[in-house]
């Protein structure tokens, strides 16, 4: 409904008030971002980590402000809908010529639906579609949303050197010359011979990208019609200087470096939608939703996905099912076919064995959110009040909601409302990859799966229940995991080998005789669950066989404890350049360039590595994208 006249005369104050508490919102999250640069150069590793953790709850406290404020100061919701309609009109008139209109509308989005009742939000009030465009937006009166450089083959490797050196790093590098050629021969496998266009030219985003102990240059290399995204990654060594540890080229290992299974970055940038917008040149297959969050906006990132998810809805008709695989005890889990995400809502009871709440449940997703997930654990996006067309639903579905979550759906009409649930992206269920493998598909998935755990070891994580029915198969064969109701840091939990039998009862009881605390865990226990195929406990024996001793999972919970960030790679570790070096120094420099005790790692061969395809194709015809 377009206001026909302005009826309260405090709309605009109202607006201003709603934009104010976005602008204060920005600009604290932004701050927080652009000290990610000097956190990274005194190698802050535990300052990054609770910055990232911080940083994700901002939105949620100034939304609650902004609330506080409409509320005390215009008795906000009290006001009729059609003052509401005149609010939202001048609101949008604020938005012209704001840096970051799409963000402001989706925090306008968050506070209303607080103030006003579900009914009058649903899709005509909010802003369901964007009505501020984002096209062009760019800091006319900063840096730009990227750079520019235009080298020839004759000074390509100087050229190199000063896309690094522009980023004025305070943190000197260690040879930075030796990475420069490094970072040249990797590009020259891609480019060869390839005859260079007037155009060519590299094209770099003009702040770093910072996650755990990495910072990332972000960019591609253009070439007439087409183009090659890369990354490059720069960390600390043992002697607190910097080295360029890899160069990544190609829309997969930029697809990998973005995964909704990792963190997300932390990047100082003043129009996001000028970096997402050259994001999707590196990676059009990545939806915007997923590269908003990727950068730290996971709001609006939530708000695109379910645009997006409204959109299928109307141009689908299959129905929501029970997802297959095995049932959880404490999550009822559905999806729809068409669809390649599932939906999980809490149930309203557990069996005796799974001693939780609500609560504790909601707490460990929380956690998940802001923890460093090390491209082991997906991503969850957390709704309220979901309004679901009830024609949609199966009546196997709508019975199991009745039963197992009764008070969390209300049906009203020709709608099902579910007040809280969980959207992940869909995997195969390792369980039953595993049944359907192939032998090398089972051994890569085995594999991954100890890699999957060490992995999650490293970022101070205990999964708590490690069946496989609570791993997932990604489309590149990565395993990640997706259960998190018993999770716990490996900080918290006691690692203990089992006691020796006192005497032949004990030996031949089924009972145990030992004291059990809340947090022990015995890993030699695992094997009866875990290795009962003959297939899988040859290949997990040989590749993973450390964790089932406790001295393995008690040394590296002794090592975080005294400080220690392990390293995680979102790359295949056979990409790191210290393979690659060469001389009679060449020992000396790997041990400088590996992370400190480096834990042995094995990575397989098969669906994991990356398809390199689209490399080659900046000489053949790959990658269009709008270069």
């Amino acid at each position: 409904m377009f206001p026909q006249q302005l009826t309260d005369s405090r709309v605009f104050e109202i607006a201003k008030a709603l934009l104010d508490g976005f602008d204060r919102h920005y600009k604290i999250f932004s701050e927080t971002s652009a000290q990610s640069k000097r956190r990274f150069e005194q190698a802050d590793w535990h300052g990054q980590q609770l910055a990232q953790r911080a940083r994700i709850e901002f939105y949620d406290m100034r939304v609650d402000e902004a609330v506080e404020r409409l509320e005390r100061d215009f008795n906000a919701s009290k006001l009729p809908m059609e003052v509401w309609h005149q609010i939202k009109l001048f609101y949008i008139g604020l938005l012209t010529g704001h840096y970051q209109p799409e963000l402001a509308e989706t925090f306008f989005n968050s506070v209303t639906i607080q103030i006003l009742h579900r009914k009058y939000y649903r899709n005509d009030f909010i802003f369901v579609r964007p009505a501020v465009s984002t096209e062009y937006i760019d800091d006319e009166e900063g840096k730009p949303t990227f750079r520019a450089f235009y080298p020839t083959k004759d000074n390509l490797r100087d050229t190199l050197k000063a896309v690094v050196e522009s980023y004025e790093l305070t943190v000197p590098f260690d040879d930075l010359d030796r990475d420069v050629d490094l970072i040249y021969g990797v590009l020259m496998e891609q480019v060869g011979n390839v005859r260079l266009r007037t155009n060519f030219q590299i094209q770099v985003l003009s702040s770093l990208f910072f996650r755990n102990k990495g910072a990332y240059i972000v960019g591609k290399v253009v070439n007439g019609f087409r183009s090659l995204p890369f990354a490059i990654p720069i960390l600390h060594n043992s002697k607190s200087r910097l080295y360029i540890d890899a160069a990544l080229f190609g829309e997969d290992d930029l697809l990998a470096l973005f995964s909704f299974a990792r963190a997300y970055f932390m990047v100082d940038m003043k129009v996001p939608s000028a970096y997402v917008q050259f994001l999707r040149s590196l990676m059009p297959r990545k939806p915007r939703g997923e590269i908003y969050s990727a950068i730290g906006l996971q709001k609006h990132g939530k708000n695109l996905f379910y645009r997006d998810f409204l959109f299928h809805l109307r141009h689908s008709t299959d129905k929501f099912r029970i997802a297959p695989g095995i049932k959880g005890m404490v999550m009822l889990v559905f999806d729809l076919p068409s669809y390649p995400f599932v939906f999980k809502v809490i149930k309203d009871y557990f069996p005796p064995q799974k001693e939780t709440t609500r609560e504790q449940i909601m707490g460990k997703y929380q956690l998940v959110k802001q923890h460093d997930r090390v491209g082991r654990m997906a991503d969850s996006l957390e709704f309220t009040k979901v309004a679901f067309p009830r024609n949609r639903f199966d009546d196997e579905l709508i019975e199991e909601l009745r039963k197992f979550a009764p008070s969390v759906i209300e049906e009203e009409g020709d709608s099902l409302v579910i007040k809280h649930l969980y959207i992940e992206r869909r995997m195969v269920p390792l369980n039953i990859y595993i049944q359907e493998a192939s032998a090398s598909s089972l051994e890569h998935a085995v594999i991954e799966y100890g890699n999957a755990i060490k992995d999650l070891v490293a970022a101070n994580i205990f999964p708590g229940d490690m069946l496989w029915k609570n791993f997932g198969v990604t489309r590149n064969g990565k395993v990640v995991f997706y259960d998190y109701d018993e999770i716990e840091y490996i900080t918290d939990c006691n690692f203990r080998k089992v006691p020796e039998p006192r005497n032949e009862e004990d030996e031949m009881s089924g009972e145990i005789w030992y004291s059990v605390g809340p947090h022990d865990v015995f890993p030699e226990t695992f094997g009866p669950f875990l290795l009962g195929d003959p297939r899988v406990r040859q290949i997990f024996m040989k590749h993973h066989a450390d964790l089932l001793d406790p001295a393995y999972w008690q040394e590296r919970k002794e090592r975080i404890q005294a400080g220690y960030v392990h390293d995680v790679f979102p790359y295949d570790r056979s990409r790191r350049f210290i393979h690659k070096i060469q001389g009679k120094d060449s020992a000396q420099i790997n041990a400088e360039m590996a992370p400190v005790e480096e834990p042995v790692d094995v990575r397989p061969e098969g669906p994991e590595v990356h398809d390199q395809g689209v490399l080659s194709g900046f000489a053949t015809g790959g990658v269009d994208a709008g270069g």
